[in-house]
C-alpha cells in the first residue's frame, strides 16, 4: 500500500487538501509580522498553479519508452506534467522558491516506477547502457537537493526512479529481532505492519509520515527517538543496492572483522552509487511503557548540561530535546495565540516568576519508553539529575502534546510561504565542550546575514535552536529561522538572498567544528563544505568507489561529491 501521488501537495508538504496550519484569519500572523519587525501588512504570494507553469519538454523517444516498459511494465512509465512536476525538486525551502514560482526546468524526462528488485536492477543496467541518468526517489522529502531531478548543464536523458511500489514487509526474524522490508514503504506503513507482529523499528523523523525506509538509510537518518533505537547507520544490518556494476547485497552478520563494513558506504549515498532496493534491520519490542514530561531550565547551558549528565550516566531515555531561549518563546507564543488566557494560566505564570524561570527559559521533553519498571527508574534518575542541574518539572501535558504534534512542523512552512515570509532548518553536532560556542556561532551567522539581505533596518530574522539528538561525547544542533523574503527581484533574488544565509550559517559551523550534517545528507547543498570535512584522502577514496560502481556516473549525478550549490 503507497500513498497515491495525486493526493499531495507537488509543490508544498503534506496531503493536497489539508487546511492550512495557520489560517489567514489567525491573529498569529500579526505577532509575527511584529516579531519579524514589519511595519506593513504581509504580502500574498500563492505558489504558481501548474497549468501556469511551463515544463522542458521530456526528451524520452519512443524507442527508450517502449525499452522501459518491457523492464517495468506500460504503466509505469510516466512523461505527464504532474508527475514530472512532483518529481522536479525535493522539498527544501530552497526547492520551494523554484517550484512554487514556477520553475520546473529541473523536471526529469519521465518518472519509472519499478515494482521489484529485479525490475530495478535491470532497469540500473539498462541506463547504464545506454548513458541515461537515474535520479532514485522515495518520499522526495530532501531538504539538500538529495533528489533534484535533472541538475543544471546536464544534457543526457534523465529519468526519477520512484521506488513507492516496492512496499513490502518482507520478514521478520524474532529471534534476532530483525526484519527485512523494501526500500519504497513508507514509514506509516512500516511501523503498521511491524506493530502487527508486537516490534518496532523506532525510527521517528518529522518526515516520517511522508518519507520511506530507503531514503532514510541513503540519507543517513536519524528519527526524534535515536537515542534509544538509533540512526540509520547504526540500526541497518544490511542492504540491497542496485547498481550499474551489478546487484550489491552487503554483508549481514551481527559483527565482523572481515575489512570495513559495507552497509556504512550504502547509508549515507543518497543514491549516488545506486537504487536500495531492500533493507534489514534492527526490531525492538514494543514498549510496555512511555513517559514523555518537560523541564524548564534558566538558561541553555544548563539544559544542555543535564542532557550530557543523562546521556553519560547511560540512563535508558528515547528522547531528550532542549529548545533554546528563542526556540522555547516562538513556539510557547504562537501556540497561545488566540486561547483564552485564564486563571490557571494566570497562576502558572506567577509561580514561574516566583521560582526564577519566567525570563526566556528554555524547555525541555523528555521521553522514556520500555518496560514500566525500568521507565519507572529512568524517571527518578532523570529527575534526580534534572534537579541538580537547576531544572523545573512541569508535568506531563508539554510531552504529551509535543509528541501529539511532533510531525506537523513541516505543515507552517507552506502557509508562511504564502504570506512573504521564508522558513528554513539546517542541523550539525559537536562535541559537548563546543556546544555552546557553535550554537553562539552559528545563530549569528544566521541572524547577520538575513539582515544584510534586507533593506529595511528594522527587520529581521527569528533565529531558533535546539538539541534533538545526544550522544555521550555530543549532540546534535537543529537551527530553524523565519525571515522576510527578498520580493522585488523576483526568484534570482530570493535564491541570491538564500544562498547568503545558506553560506554564511554552513562557514560558521565548518569553522567552529561542527558537522555539516548530522542527519540531513549532502545533497548538492553541503557538497561545497564536504571536502573541508572529510578531507583529500577521504574525498579521493569516495570518488574512487563512486567511479568503481558507476563509472559512466549516471546515479544521481551532482549529488555529494558535486561541487554546486543553489542551483
Amino acid at each position: 500500500m503507497t500513498i497515491d501521488r495525486t493526493s499531495l501537495r507537488w509543490n508544498g508538504w503534506g496531503p493536497a487538501a489539508q487546511p492550512d496550519a495557520l489560517p489567514k484569519e489567525s491573529p498569529a500572523w500579526q505577532w509575527i509580522a511584529d516579531a519579524l519587525g514589519i511595519n506593513t501588512p504581509l504580502p500574498e504570494t500563492p505558489a504558481t498553479p501548474l497549468e501556469k507553469c511551463t515544463l522542458p519538454a521530456s526528451g524520452l523517444d519512443g524507442e527508450t519508452q517502449l525499452e522501459l516498459e518491457r523492464i517495468v511494465g506500460a504503466n509505469q512509465v510516466h512523461t505527464g506534467d504532474y508527475e514530472r512536476a512532483f518529481h522536479a525538486r525535493g522539498k527544501s525551502y530552497h526547492d520551494l522558491l523554484h517550484v512554487r514560482a514556477g520553475n520546473l526546468s529541473n523536471a526529469p524526462d519521465a518518472v519509472v516506477y519499478p515494482r521489484s528488485e529485479d525490475e530495478t536492477q535491470r532497469l540500473v543496467e539498462f541506463a547504464a547502457a545506454r548513458d541515461i541518468v537515474l535520479v532514485p526517489f522515495g518520499g522526495g522529502s530532501s531538504v539538500v537537493g538529495g533528489v533534484t531531478g535533472r541538475e543544471q548543464g546536464e544534457k543526457r536523458l534523465c529519468i526519477t526512479v520512484d521506488t513507492t511500489l516496492m512496499t513490502s514487509l518482507l520478514s521478520i526474524d524474532e529471534t534476532a529481532m530483525t526484519a527485512t522490508a523494501q526500500a519504497g514503504i513508507y514509514g506509516p506503513a512500516l511501523d503498521k505492519a511491524l506493530a502487527s507482529q508486537g516490534v518496532r523499528l523506532g525510527h521517528y523523523p518529522q518526515s516520517f509520515e511522508y518519507s520511506t525506509l530507503g531514503g532514510w538509510v541513503a540519507a543517513r537518518g536519524a528519527g526524534q527517538n535515536s537515542i534509544r533505537y538509533g540512526r540509520a547507520d547504526k540500526w541497518l544490518v544490511s542492504a540491497h543496492v542496485a547498481t550499474p556494476s551489478g546487484l550489491w547485497r552487503t554483508e549481514a552478520t551481527p559483527g565482523s572483522a572481515a575489512a570495513p563494513n559495507l552497509n556504512q558506504m550504502v547509508a549515507g549515498s543518497e543514491g549516488t552509487l545506486g537504487i536500495i532496493t531492500e533493507a534489514t534491520f534492527k526490531v525492538h519490542s514494543l514498549p510496555d511503557a512511555e513517559d514523555y514530561r518537560g523541564y524548564l531550565f534558566r538558561s541553555f547551558a544548563e539544559g544542555a548540561d543535564a542532557i550530557r549528565r543523562i546521556v553519560q550516566s547511560e540512563i535508558p531515555t528515547a528522547m531528550l530535546r532542549l529548545s533554546d531561549a528563542d526556540e522555547t518563546f516562538f513556539f510557547r507564543t504562537l501556540g497561545g495565540i488566540g486561547k483564552e488566557h485564564g486563571l490557571k494560566d494566570n497562576l502558572a505564570e506567577a509561580y514561574l516568576r516566583l521560582r526564577g524561570y519566567a525570563d526566556r527559559p528554555c524547555a525541555l521533553i523528555v521521553g522514556l519508553e520500555g518496560s514500566a519498571a525500568n521507565v519507572s527508574h529512568a524517571r527518578d534518575r532523570v529527575a534526580r539529575i534534572m534537579s541538580a542541574c537547576g531544572g523545573l518539572h512541569v508535568g506531563r501535558s508539554p510531552g504529551t502534546s509535543w509528541k501529539a504534534g511532533r510531525f506537523h512542523g513541516p505543515m507552517v512552512r507552506d502557509p508562511m510561504m504564502d504570506h512573504g515570509l521564508g522558513v528554513d532548518t539546517l542541523e550539525t553536532s559537536t562535541f559537548w565542550s563546543n556546544i555552546q560556542t557553535l550554537h553562539s556561532a552559528v545563530r549569528e551567522a544566521i541572524d547577520t546575514s538575513i539582515r544584510e539581505t534586507l533593506d529595511d533596518p528594522s527587520a529581521r530574522g527569528i533565529v531558533m535552536a535546539h538539541i534533538s539528538h545526544a550522544y555521550p561525547d555530543g549532540a546534535s544542533l537543529y537551527f530553524t529561522f523565519v525571515f522576510p523574503r527578498r520580493l522585488d527581484k523576483g526568484l534570482e533574488g530570493e535564491v541570491a538572498q538564500w544562498l547568503t544565509i545558506k553560506r554564511a550559517a554552513s562557514d560558521a559551523i565548518a569553522a567552529h567544528n561542527g558537522t555539516i550534517s548530522h542527519h540531513h545528507g549532502v545533497g548538492t547543498d553541503h557538497a561545497p563544505w564536504l571536502g573541508q570535512e572529510k578531507g583529500p584522502v577521504g574525498m579521493q577514496m569516495l570518488g574512487a568507489v563512486k567511479q568503481s560502481l558507476d563509472p559512466k556516473g549516471v546515479m544521481n549525478p551532482g549529488k555529494v561529491l558535486g561541487d554546486g550549490i543553489g542551483n
